[in-house]
């Protein structure tokens, strides 16, 4: 399967869109968003360029998409005025795969620049905007051109599933399972660690050219908190979502060769392995890594917790699972999944871990 060629999340407003079940991801984003703007004033008063170059790798679509751009240029804004110094161009890059639902940021660009309107002196801010299709795992941009460049829960997505993953004969080695669990070979965890390591290797290659020196990065990603690949967090939610497509299989909805050679493209680094890797790209500097989770909120429309998860993971999981199992088995499929996951937080809570990193390109 060519992950880049199929992935991406629901577009949209519609009720499984990404625009309308994506608010966990802002409420994490959210959590830090004083780190990401504290982050840009640095970097914007250590060098005051005239053209602030910003890049959001993974911007997707929705209500998520402008708002952190927003935030910035506020932000530097306030700043600006405080310092009695003329406020920056910003030169905005918004960038995700090819299959993303650009169209319904471009549709929203209207109104978000009329929130800037009517402010004094004659207008808002000089704010230029484009989308750029690629992959974040190769070179998006020319050198030296950005000054930041911001990633919200989308760096736990692999390039691809890992090879290693499948024997000579293109079988799975992982039967059963669609992520790392319990019952995995040893070799299923070192395949989705090596994947980790050449995909943020590659990441962290592809930046240190694109930014300034002193330059820096916010990237907003799911991970782990023990060295343990299998949590009661990340890989349990991988582990539900195995046990409701085992559902269907016993109901003849599935085929079981189906699940067996199905595998996620995901990792759920841990603290040490984003340390060690950033180490030896050598490029960037840690400045800050910071480890929280998300609480549980009362859904808006009143659904349970479970059901809420599902819809999310339905958003970002829908076009992976339509082009190996079909679009048949959707509906089934969350509602299964939806009630595993209430049933379990019934018993005991499932903590995801999200890390805030922060790097300095030296």
């Amino acid at each position: 399967m060519n992950v880049e060629k199929v992935f991406h999340m629901n577009g949209g407003i519609g009720v499984t869109s990404y625009a309308e079940n994506s608010s966990l991801q802002k409420r994490g984003s959210d959590m830090v968003k004083h780190l990401t703007t504290g982050t840009v004033l640095e970097i914007f008063l250590s060098t005051t360029p005239k053209s602030l170059g910003i890049a959001d790798l993974g911007c997707s679509s929705g209500h998520n998409s402008l708002t952190i751009i927003k935030d910035i240029v506020e932000a530097v804004q306030g700043t600006s005025s405080n310092m009695l110094h003329p406020t920056p161009e910003f030169r905005v890059y918004l960038n995700d795969l090819p299959t993303n639902d650009f169209n319904s940021i471009f549709k929203a660009l209207p109104e978000f620049y009329k929130g800037f309107e009517g402010e004094k002196n004659g207008g808002g801010p000089s704010i230029f905007i484009g989308g750029y299709a690629g992959s974040f795992y190769r070179r998006l941009f020319p050198n030296n051109c950005l000054h930041f460049v911001y990633s919200s829960y989308s760096l736990h997505w692999l390039s691809r599933v890992p090879p290693a993953l499948y024997d000579e004969q293109n079988r799975s080695i992982n039967k059963g399972n669609i992520y790392i669990s319990e019952s995995s070979p040893p070799l299923v965890s070192e395949a989705y660690f090596k994947q980790f390591q050449d995909d943020f290797n590659d990441f962290l290659c592809s930046r240190s050219q694109e930014l300034v020196v002193g330059g820096r990065m916010v990237l907003i990603l799911l991970g782990r908190e023990s060295q343990d690949h299998v949590d009661r967090g990340n890989s349990f939610f991988w582990e539900l979502l195995s046990r409701s497509l085992a559902e269907l299989v016993s109901k003849g909805e599935v085929d079981k060769e189906k699940l067996d050679s199905y595998e996620v493209h995901f990792y759920a680094p841990s603290k040490n392995e984003i340390e060690d890797e950033v180490r030896k790209e050598g490029s960037f500097k840690v400045d800050r890594i910071e480890m929280f989770e998300i609480e549980r909120d009362h859904d808006k429309d009143g659904r349970s917790y479970g059901t809420a998860i599902a819809m999310t993971v339905r958003a970002i999981q829908e076009s992976m699972i339509c082009h190996h199992f079909g679009e048949g088995i959707l509906d089934n499929l969350f509602e299964i999944y939806g009630r595993m996951v209430d049933e379990e937080m019934a018993v005991e809570e499932i903590r995801p871990i999200t890390f805030a990193v922060v790097l300095r390109k030296l």
